[in-house]
């Protein structure tokens, strides 16, 4: 039986809208991984494999990790980490939600992968500035978008000197208002990387996988 991932989707914003209204904007995370209770078919987007975009620009670039330092933001059930682990990265990856740390642990937890509960406004000190390669896949989106400047400066800052960063998002042109989770980012919006020392190196614009109603998914690539 399919998954039916509109209504899935109804409920995700259900939940994130409960928690807005008491002020909470990150709260739901958690919330709903306790309410799927282990199964991941009532998450939508943990489908225990690495997201389709970034594997496709992935092996178009020919990524390779050779040792280097990897963090994954808001890694969910770990499936981008085990990825990225698989490609050669030594891997760190954290969420806020310690139920999707637990869970992503039992998956993968025996491929020296470094699973984290963290709060990316509040991260280990050790983490800044860092790590060789940071991949962030659709944690941006679903935060207010009031927040997104500090959103990606906090992303930006794990970067380090000589670092890249990967991230993959749904993409809307600067004219264009979201009105519904998750918020699309635009260039407008991306060009706060660059505010923080990050020089885009590629973007590359993809079709929607499933739902042509979708919008395109950008993979956008930058250095320090």
């Amino acid at each position: 039986m399919e998954r039916d991932i509109e209504k899935l989707r109804e409920r995700v914003k259900e939940i994130q809208a409960e928690f807005a209204a008491r002020g909470d904007v990150t709260g739901w995370f958690e919330a709903l991984y306790k309410e799927a209770a282990g199964d991941n078919e009532v998450i939508p987007w943990a489908d225990l494999e690495a997201n389709v975009y970034f594997r496709q620009w992935a092996e178009a670039n020919k990524l390779f990790g050779d040792g280097r330092s990897a963090l994954v933001v808001g890694c969910g059930l770990g499936d981008d980490a085990k990825y990225l682990h698989d490609l050669g990265f030594k891997v760190t990856a954290f969420d806020i939600s310690p139920t999707a740390i637990e869970w992503a642990k039992k998956l993968y937890g025996d491929n020296e992968i470094q699973f984290e509960v963290a709060d990316l406004f509040e991260p280990p000190r050790g983490w800044l500035g860092a790590f060789d390669f940071v991949l962030e896949i659709y944690t941006i989106q679903p935060l207010p978008l009031e927040m997104r400047p500090k959103v990606i400066d906090a992303v930006s800052a794990f970067v380090a000197e000589n670092g890249e960063l990967v991230v993959v998002t749904r993409g809307r042109e600067d004219d264009v208002e979201p009105d519904e989770l998750p918020w699309p980012l635009s260039r407008r919006d991306l060009s706060q990387f660059e505010m923080n020392g990050l020089k885009q190196t590629d973007f590359v614009i993809m079709p929607p996988a499933e739902n042509e109603d979708e919008p395109n998914r950008w993979v956008i690539r930058y250095e320090r």
